[in-house]
């Protein structure tokens, strides 16, 4: 007797759900371990993402996210129609790639360092050295930052000018906003950067460089054709994320280091946000901004993944 096609695609369901139901039963306690994190994407990331939709309303607390009147596109098209959309563009992509450019590299050239060293108590010294600047909270490397670049008394300022150089005005010069940021972030950041580098090289195969030895081939010549090899998919992978996060700047540190002086270069979509939306009650108009920026981040992200599979065949997905 023939099974009509709906009544054996109806079995086929009901053993697949049968089956991971007793999967499920299995491995319970492997479910309940992930339960916690399950739990913080869904609630504290996906729950939140239900009020995008303000971004094309007309957003009224007092009538609700449901009863606020809809505008479709009317918050983006004054977004980017605004006299200061370029000037923010150029910002936050001049800052990041900046940022990219120096503080990505560095501590791939330390962690290749630190793997040739072979003084262990100099070794654990200066890694405890690097290392900590991350420790130091956003609030307090500012306000570090700052106590060492005030003109009058800071001791950067005063090392330059021993030397019998004026000092620029690190501080208010909008020339050197990006220049202080970066190199701040160099310090509190390259350190801690190491250390996935390191997990990375600690695969290296000793049997590699014994028989490079061998050929008489020079410790730089290792590092360049044996370490640097290993690492490849690791810097490919976090490259991406770098690239993909590159509208990602933060409000905090920017917010923190800047003034009405170095504002031309210091404005970034971040803290425009933050005035538009929490100083300035611009509750629709800030969450459209943020989410171009989050689109802007999504499809560099997709973009730089696609590139990298086809050429080095590394990707995150």
């Amino acid at each position: 007797m023939r099974v009509p096609r709906k009544a054996a695609a109806l079995q086929l369901k009901t053993a697949g759900e049968s089956s991971l139901l007793m999967r499920i039963l299995k491995n319970w306690e492997l479910y309940i371990f992930i339960a916690p994190a399950f739990l913080y994407f869904v609630i504290f990331q996906y729950g939140p993402m239900y009020g995008i939709q303000i971004a094309f309303k007309n957003f009224v607390p007092s009538q609700g996210i449901t009863g606020s009147e809809w505008v479709g596109f009317e918050h983006f098209n004054r977004f980017f129609h605004s006299y200061y959309f370029k000037d923010l563009l150029w910002n936050t992509f001049s800052l990041s790639f900046y940022e990219l450019a120096i503080g990505f590299p560095l501590p791939i050239i330390m962690a290749l360092a630190f793997n040739e060293v072979r003084n262990g108590f100099f070794k654990k010294s200066v890694q405890t050295i690097t290392y900590a600047p991350h420790f130091i909270s956003v609030v307090v490397m500012a306000g570090m930052v700052i106590t060492f670049l005030t003109p009058s008394t800071g001791v950067i300022v005063k090392l330059i000018e021993l030397f019998g150089i004026d000092a620029p005005a690190f501080l208010t010069d909008p020339r050197w906003f990006k220049t202080v940021y970066v190199l701040s972030g160099v310090w509190q950041s390259t350190g801690w950067g190491t250390i996935i580098y390191l997990a990375a090289l600690s695969g290296v195969d000793p049997q590699l460089h014994e028989a490079a030895i061998v050929d008489g081939a020079s410790r730089f010549k290792r590092v360049l054709h044996i370490n640097l090899p290993t690492i490849v998919p690791t810097i490919m992978i976090l490259l991406i994320l770098n690239v993909g996060n590159i509208l990602g700047i933060g409000y905090e540190k920017v917010l923190l280091l800047q003034n009405p002086l170095n504002m031309d270069s210091s404005d970034v979509i971040s803290t425009f946000v933050y005035r538009s939306g929490l100083v300035s009650a611009q509750y629709s108009f800030s969450t459209a901004v943020g989410l171009f920026n989050s689109v802007v981040n999504a499809l560099l992200l997709i973009t730089v993944n696609k590139i990298a599979k086809r050429t080095s065949e590394t990707s995150l997905w």
